[in-house]
């Protein structure tokens, strides 16, 4: 299908493709949000898909790969770029093919230097398959996925671990994922790649490494050098000539020469570039001399030896200057650029570095990398001799120190362009690149600088690790970002300093809901403020402790004793200094969810308190995190408008947030879960789905296979997008199973809303599945699943409705007007069960209908349903056109095209919108 868009269009279906939220993409290319919607809005209906995500999956095809990533469907994501050509492996070539046919792991084996990666990478040149080339090089053994998430453009979600991104990435497309250098991460790389297999059936894994995987079902391919009296002198005549454009020698000579090297790619390679100034027989001269020396030691594989003596030999040829920056770029365990280079010498200019490297390119002992902006690398047999030089010398300590400090000052400075929205710069107008590509460009060395720094690097590993922890949270790398706070604290020189990182921390667990954790380090952090003499500190963190044990205290996986929370708020309150305006909110805000024992159920007075106290504050974080207390008791109150309202300004205030800060993400990702709920509750479906969909395109909250969707699925079938709803349904389900099913009781008014959609669609096999499943969220609830039951009462009765089913309609009708320990979909329930009654005939109709009034009044859906029943009881067709007006108005498509069933001059208008909403297309079925 071919799709005309404009250019504005293309660069918003780029950054979607990229997984940026609408306000990033507006801060990017310096539009509105409003005009970003509209793009996106746009895209759907040209592409004639149904969600964000099927949007992403396009963005991602090599005709609109503009990010920079990819993914299926297309090409390669950083696959290498070849600057020299490739010579012969047509067998081997043959043999990874083959291999494909009955494995979808292959790895190809062999030592340093024999060429694995450019094999690969012609394997993939040619391959008609999108994925990607991760290096994994530079990778340390915690980080293999976050080097194929980089590759693949995709980020951490809250609450879901980064693995499961790169899986729903992949999903079960046909793609190619290339673990290349896998030798040092064996053990990390083969559990990657193994859960990847399970999860992806379309994915292949092609493998390069010094060792097997050992991952069932691999198949290996064993790469030995080049053989001789073909491919290894046209090789090293390729190389040569393009050194010297007029070389020549005898073919006897060139094929002594590679037999000197064992027919190894690199020996052959290091060699060839110093034909120009040897000559062959000046260069087979010199090799025999070198490999002479070296026929006494003890090395396992022969090849080894020649490849070594051939770098070393290399090296030797360097003058002084050549080789001392030659050591030092080991230091480097992925790519470089000329600052990085010049940080490791002793005062040298930028120029003079320039030159010294552009000598060594010239002996090929770094390689050039080119593209938007020039680095450089060792390869990774050459730097491991090279760090060998390093360490055998003097000058080690001092070269990790000062690659420390590059590495603590570069961390630094890409922190300080968070945030920043330019794409050009305001001098010379040339391009500003994303602070993402920089980041990922240096992200290895960060993390092995800090790896390596000693317990006595002073202030620069703590200035690095707390750079890292805000980076990585900033590039959504969560559960790292908190590693490396945790770090920043076991590294700081006070315990102020460590009682920051500490709070740095717990608002990175905070982020994926994990509350016991979050007590934890907020406790810690109060210990290293009171170590510190610093009582406000110490006041606002055991206060958040005690906020966090209330608010979310479905996240632990035990209580928090009432005795100890009393403790808790009274050294707090003792700590303080109650005049602090961040000291007081926070005191109020413990104060507002610990007054009453029950779960969720913050005194309204003190929430009230918290509220007004925080305003004074002026900070939108501290404001957010009251409204929730007033809004919650709101709820539990039955003033389910008022409700959303109090939930509407904090979505508002989500736009006052740094959204790269980790102490905004509880906000963030509360305020997004609890929009869509709470608009559900009050029957404003237009507002539900808008901030569902709003969340789902969230770079934090994201398209969560399960938590997200779940928020969204019962204002989709409650506006009649039922094939929709279906569609994320089967997401949510797996997703739940894929996390083991853990205790989910929020989970039943999605589940029970997918029965009614089966229930409305007449297919009663989906939903007697769904019905059963509700059962299987219930079980494996704890004690509080029970309390959403009442959207399981709706449902029910409203399929009886439906189908004319009514021979249990009034033990139907009496369920729906059961007390429920929390009615927050009780006015769904008591509408329906009223609307059942009246079509059951049953005598006391005209009570239930008075009853569900009392409930409806805060719910504009109850009020539409009820409508519609009084219409029905006393044949009132006033009362009918104003039901279908209402639903009209909440958008409630399905249920307008029913009620229009019931006037008979418009039945026919009913029918047609029926067949539409109740009819799946191609579009719905994808």
């Amino acid at each position: 299908m071919i799709v005309k868009v404009s250019e504005r269009e293309a660069e918003v279906l780029a950054a979607v493709g990229a997984r940026l939220s609408n306000a990033q993409i507006a801060n990017r290319l310096h539009i509105s949000v409003r005009t970003v919607e509209s793009h996106v809005s746009s895209l759907l209906r040209k592409y004639g898909v149904p969600d964000r995500q099927s949007l992403a999956a396009l963005a991602i095809r090599p005709e609109h790969d503009q990010a920079g990533y990819g993914t299926p469907g297309g090409r390669l994501a950083g696959l290498p770029v070849a600057l020299t050509s490739f010579v012969g492996r047509e067998r081997e070539r043959e043999a990874v093919l083959e291999a494909f046919g009955v494995s979808r792991l292959v790895t190809l084996l062999g030592p340093g230097g024999v060429g694995k990666t450019r094999l690969a990478a012609a394997v993939c040149s040619s391959s008609p398959m999108g994925g990607a080339f991760v290096d994994l090089v530079p990778a340390r053994d915690g980080f293999v996925t976050q080097a194929a998430a980089t590759v693949l453009g995709v980020t951490e979600r809250a609450g879901e671990p980064l693995e499961n991104a790169v899986v729903e990435r992949l999903g079960h497309d046909r793609a190619l994922l290339v673990l290349d250098n896998c030798e040092h991460v064996l053990d990390a790389a083969a559990g990657f790649a193994g859960r990847l297999l399970a999860a992806c059936p379309g994915v292949r894994i092609l493998v390069t490494s010094r060792e097997r995987l050992g991952v069932p079902g691999e198949r290996t391919v064993p790469l030995t050098p080049l053989p001789l009296a073909s491919d290894a002198e046209a090789l090293f005549l390729d190389r040569a000539t393009a050194v010297d454009p007029e070389f020549s020698a005898d073919p006897a000579l060139l094929t002594e020469i590679c037999a000197r090297l064992d027919g190894m790619p690199l020996a052959i390679e290091l060699a060839a570039a110093r034909s120009a100034s040897l000559g062959a027989s000046g260069l087979l001269t010199a090799l025999d001399d070198t490999l002479r020396l070296l026929s006494g030691g003890r090395v396992a594989d022969q090849r080894h030896r020649s490849l070594r003596a051939v770098i070393g030999w290399s090296y030797e040829l360097l003058d002084e200057e050549e080789q001392a920056l030659f050591r030092r770029l080991s230091m480097f365990c992925g790519g470089f650029d000329l600052a990085a280079a010049t940080a490791l010498t002793a005062g040298e200019s930028p120029g003079a570095v320039t030159d010294v490297l552009g000598r060594l390119v010239d002996k090929s002992l770094v390689v050039h990398r080119r593209g938007p902006a020039s680095r450089w690398q060792l390869l990774q047999t050459v730097r491991a001799f090279a760090g060998e030089r390093l360490r055998s010398g003097d000058e080690h300590d001092d070269i990790r120190e000062r690659h420390l400090r590059w590495a603590a000052d570069t961390a630094t400075a890409l922190e300080e362009r968070l945030g920043t929205t330019r794409s050009a710069d305001a001098t010379t107008g040339a391009p500003v690149r994303d602070w993402r590509q920089d980041f990922d460009a240096v992200a290895d060395d960060l993390r092995a600088a800090l790896a390596v720094a000693p317990a006595e690097s002073g202030g620069q590993a703590h200035r690095l690790a707390r750079a890292l922890g805000h980076l990585a949270y900033a590039r959504r790398f969560l559960a790292e970002a908190q590693g490396h706070y945790r770090q920043a604290a076991e590294r700081a020189p006070t315990p102020a300093e460590a009682a920051e990182d500490l709070r740095g921390a717990a608002d990175c667990s905070l982020d994926t809901i994990s509350g016991q954790d979050v007590f934890d380090l907020l406790l810690a952090s109060a210990e290293q403020a009171h170590a510190a003499g610093d009582g406000n500190a110490r006041a606002i963190a055991l206060a958040r402790a005690v906020e966090t044990a209330g608010r979310f205290l479905a996240s632990f996986p035990e209580g928090i004793p009432a005795e100890r929370i009393g403790h808790l708020v009274a050294e707090a309150a003792d700590a303080g200094d109650p005049g602090h305006p961040v000291v007081a909110a926070a005191l109020a805000a413990a104060a507002a969810w610990i007054e009453r024992p029950a779960e969720f159920d913050p005194d309204p007075s003190l929430a009230a308190t918290a509220l007004a106290t925080a305003r004074a504050t002026g900070d939108p974080v501290l404001i957010s995190a009251a409204l929730d207390a007033v809004s919650t008791a709101a709820g539990r109150a039955g003033r389910h408008r008022e409700a959303q309202r109090l939930t509407r300004e904090r979505l508002v205030l989500l736009s006052e947030m740094d959204r790269d800060d980790p102490r905004a993400a509880i906000e963030i990702v509360d305020t997004l879960h609890v929009a869509c709920t709470d608009a559900t509750v009050a029957g404003d479906l237009p507002a539900a789905i808008a901030a569902g969909r709003l969340m789902l395109a969230d770079d934090l909250v994201g398209d969560h296979p399960y938590i997200s969707v779940s928020r969204l699925i019962p204002a989709l079938v409650l506006g009649g997008d039922l094939f929709e709803a279906l569609r994320y349904g089967k997401r949510m389900w797996d997703g739940w199973e894929r996390a083991d099913r853990p205790a989910a009781g929020w989970l039943l008014p999605s589940v029970s809303a997918l029965a009614l959609a089966n229930g409305l669609l007449n297919d009663q096999s989906g939903s007697r599945l769904w019905r059963s499943r509700v059962g299987l969220v219930m079980n494996s609830a704890r004690a509080g699943g029970s309390c959403l039951a009442s959207f399981g009462a709706f449902a029910d009765a409203r399929v009886a409705v439906h189908s004319g089913d009514l021979g249990d309609a009034a033990g139907l009708v009496e369920r729906a007007f059961a007390h429920f320990s929390i009615g927050r979909y009780e006015a769904y329930a008591r509408a329906a069960g009223a609307e059942l009654a009246v079509v059951a005939g049953l005598p006391d109709a005209p009570e239930r209908l008075a009853a569900a009034a009392l409930a409806a009044g805060e719910n504009s859906w109850a009020t539409a349903c009820l409508a519609r029943a009084t219409g029905r009881l006393h044949a009132d067709q006033d009362a009918l056109a104003a039901a279908v007006a209402q639903w009209e108005h909440i958008d409630a498509r399905l249920e307008r095209a029913h009620t229009l069933l019931l006037l008979p001059h418009r039945a026919e208008e009913g029918r047609a919108a029926l067949h539409a909403l109740t009819t799946p297309s191609p579009a719905t079925c994808r």
